[in-house]
């Protein structure tokens, strides 16, 4: 399920459009698509958010929006607490699902900083306060589950994902893995079982 909010941001008349668990390309492709369709100009898609840049969207455009996107599951968000743990979310997701080797430059707490431009012990426990878990532990799941997605489709040996996903070793990445989901890599690659893995947005 995926859940859309709108905040309209006054500063130099830019609206950005704030979309709750955009976890995939798929999810961009999705609300690009709708916005294609109800003709709806846009400077960019990205996760968690639409840019339309000074293009202001009217209380109509937005009502036929939010029509149009009920059978994806979305549903306006307009408070900016929430929003702004949807965008620590959305940008921790982007930093696992690249190269963490190459984004590995800048440790979790410099890019948060970089990205949002608050002071990180705020974000964090704005996070913490918001979702139950720390920014940490949130990463942690993430990876795991991209390794788990890794291993399924058995395109890289174990040292390969381990290098991939930023691990110091094959035993760092395997003591984790236990510990989360109590299964060794090499066991869960045997086993082959998708309903062990979850979609981001459920993390």
């Amino acid at each position: 399920m995926f859940l859309i909010g709108f905040l309209i941001k006054s500063k130099k008349d830019v609206m950005k459009i704030y979309i709750k668990n955009m976890v995939c390309n798929r999810c961009v492709f999705v609300v690009e698509e709708q916005l294609k369709t109800l003709n709806i100009p846009f400077l960019s898609v990205s996760l968690g958010e639409i840019d339309t840049g000074d293009f202001i969207l009217s209380s109509e455009q937005i009502r036929r929006l939010n029509t149009s996107l009920k059978s994806f599951g979305f549903e306006t968000l307009d408070d900016k607490t929430s929003q702004l743990v949807e965008k620590i979310k959305s940008l921790l997701i982007e930093y696992v699902q690249q190269k963490l080797t190459e984004s590995s430059k800048l440790n979790i707490s410099e890019y948060l900083k970089n990205k949002l431009h608050y002071d990180y012990n705020y974000l964090s426990s704005l996070f913490s306060s918001i979702s139950g878990f720390t920014i940490e532990h949130y990463v942690i799941q993430l990876k795991i589950e991209k390794v788990k997605e890794l291993l399924f489709y058995n395109e890289l040996t174990l040292s390969e994902i381990a290098f991939e996903m930023g691990y110091s070793s094959v035993a760092h990445l395997s003591n984790q893995f236990k510990k989360e989901t109590g299964l060794t890599p090499s066991y869960f690659k045997k086993l082959k079982d998708v309903r062990k893995r979850q979609s981001l947005d459920k993390l």
